[in-house]
């Protein structure tokens, strides 16, 4: 990417995450990322879920900014994913279940992809 590119998502990137969190508030939205320090938040599913999402963005920031593809870190996201399917017995939302199935067969195919 250009510095002009990255000038551009950058300041897009503020200027949407301002309006959308001047319209939720930002005190509600302060009080959202206090949870993160708050020792009840970090219940199993929620551990869980922090790690598959980190898993993801490791797998997801190089690929689309960088065209890096870490193919090694698709075990990690394979695992996550099943472990969040799993674990939605406390959040049973189909949005959840189909991205996480979703995200299973894409962990495969690039795996076998690799390894075969």
């Amino acid at each position: 990417m250009t510095f002009e590119q990255v000038a551009y998502a950058v300041l897009s990137t503020i200027i949407i995450v301002f309006v959308i969190y001047k319209h939720i508030g930002f005190q509600a939205i302060k009080d959202c990322y206090a949870n993160w320090f708050d020792r009840s938040y970090w219940t199993n599913y929620n551990i869980v879920e922090a790690v598959s999402w980190l898993a993801k963005a490791m797998v997801i920031v190089p690929g689309l900014i960088f065209g890096v593809n870490v193919w090694q870190l698709y075990f990690v996201t394979l695992i996550t994913s099943a472990m969040l399917i799993w674990a939605s017995e406390k959040k049973v939302l189909p949005t959840l279940v189909g991205f996480n199935t979703l995200w299973i067969w894409l962990s495969c195919m690039v795996l076998v992809q690799h390894l075969f």
